[in-house]
């Protein structure tokens, strides 16, 4: 397998004496370069000392040297900088464009590496390397937690700029958008998502004084609006969507996209619209409000939001419930700031080059407790401390981006397995 040959390359796991090319010259790896996940060689600016004489370039890896020629990188010349070929199997020789032969080693990965690798790829546990976890440093924890921690924040960052460049740069329309989606809590996320896209935030803005109005156009733009129902609330809304649908020339949303289905009262996506609208009716500048508050509790507070009078006794149109405030509650409060605001002063800090607001950012994730869900759990279970929500997104990051992938090899756990379990 061509992953376990690279990874064997990257971390030097062979005799580092007695190396030869397959024409008996003796090699000696200064530095086996720079692992390349694009288009090109598979490693960049490595250093070896090739019968004495030092060679900087590139190293290429396959299982076959034949590989070299069926792949075509005998015809490109963006190969013609490899110094060095690794192959588990030589069955041919290789040439730069220009015919010029290259060294060639036969290079295998460790029959001991290629066990334990196996040990994890086919292992029924979760998580795979369960047995490694309590031999662990709390340092190799904490340095490879850090670094989840920063890609899972990146990984967000990224998904904030698409929507920045479909949105024109707007950051306030960018931020609504991301708040939508994680009102959706998952289940409802993409609906919301859609909803937020859909609805024209400069048309609202005209309105934004009136909450009947902004009620209107947030539950007309959800579809939620379309049915014959006799609650006179219901029907002022309805009455206001329609003269601002004529208005805007407003296309609103399928109703059809809306789940409810195991969904609590409290999270039905009527609760949910009635406080973004009042959110939206009272904080003016919000993102703007968000991105200078300094402290967790601050941030807290602007978004501590209920609904309007009319949505203590109802949970959608249909039929009244028993009155009680729908304000959110303190989970769902701090989800909204783990995948809302923690990501947006990351991705502003980047963008205006402030490094307090990134470590604003980190600072929250620590303040606040762990997620609970399937996956902190089943990793607290294994024996992995997990307290707060840095914690929490590091081990998410690590479920979705490594282990559910089987990518052990870029793993440090993965790393940690191969390198010591008896």
């Amino acid at each position: 397998m061509e992953r376990l040959l690279h990874y064997t390359w990257k971390h030097k796991i062979y005799p580092l004496a007695g190396m030869k090319t397959t024409t008996g010259l003796p090699i000696e790896v200064i530095d086996p370069g720079l692992s390349n996940s694009n288009a090109g060689p598979d490693f960049f600016n490595a250093k070896v000392k090739i019968d004495g004489t030092l060679w900087v370039g590139n190293v290429e890896i396959h299982v076959r040297s034949s590989d070299w020629n069926r792949h075509g990188h005998h015809k490109d010349k963006a190969y013609d900088s490899v110094i060095l070929h690794l192959a588990e199997q030589i069955d041919s020789e290789v040439y730069r464009t220009d015919g010029e032969p290259i060294h060639q080693v036969q290079f295998g990965c460790p029959e001991t590496v290629r066990t334990r690798y196996e040990e994890l790829s086919q292992a029924d546990m979760r998580p795979r390397c369960y047995s490694l976890l309590a031999s662990l440093s709390t340092l190799k924890i904490h340095s490879w937690f850090t670094a989840l921690q920063t890609e899972r924040l990146e990984q967000k960052t990224n998904l904030i700029v698409s929507r920045l460049e479909r949105c024109n740069n707007h950051w306030e329309d960018v931020f609504f958008i991301t708040l939508s989606r994680n009102f959706g809590f998952g289940l409802n996320g993409d609906a919301f998502e859609t909803w937020g896209n859909l609805l024209s935030l400069r048309a609202v803005d005209k309105h934004r004084d009136s909450q009947k109005q902004i009620e209107a156009m947030f539950f007309g733009q959800a579809g939620l609006l379309e049915e014959d129902l006799a609650d006179s609330y219901y029907l002022e809304l309805q009455k206001e969507y329609h003269y601002l649908r004529q208005k805007f020339e407003l296309r609103q949303m399928e109703p059809t996209l809306w789940r409810f289905l195991r969904l609590r009262p409290g999270n039905f996506p009527h609760v949910r619209l009635a406080q973004l609208a009042l959110l939206y009716h009272q904080k003016q500048g919000l993102f703007s409000c968000i991105m200078e508050a300094e402290t967790l509790k601050e941030v807290q507070g602007i978004l501590s939001i209920g609904t309007s009078e009319y949505w203590n006794t109802h949970f959608n149109f249909a039929k009244t419930s028993p009155s009680r405030v729908k304000a959110l509650g303190k989970g769902a409060l701090d989800l909204i700031v783990i995948n809302t605001i923690v990501p947006f002063l990351y991705a502003y800090g980047l963008h205006k080059s402030d490094e307090r607001l990134c470590m604003r950012a980190s600072a929250f994730l620590e303040e606040i407790a762990a997620e609970n869900n399937r996956i902190t759990r089943m990793w607290d279970g294994a024996g992995l401390p997990v307290k707060t929500a840095a914690d929490s997104q590091a081990l998410i990051q690590l479920q979705t981006a490594y282990c559910d992938l089987k990518k052990c090899l870029y793993c440090r756990f993965g790393f940690e397995y191969l390198r010591y379990k008896n």
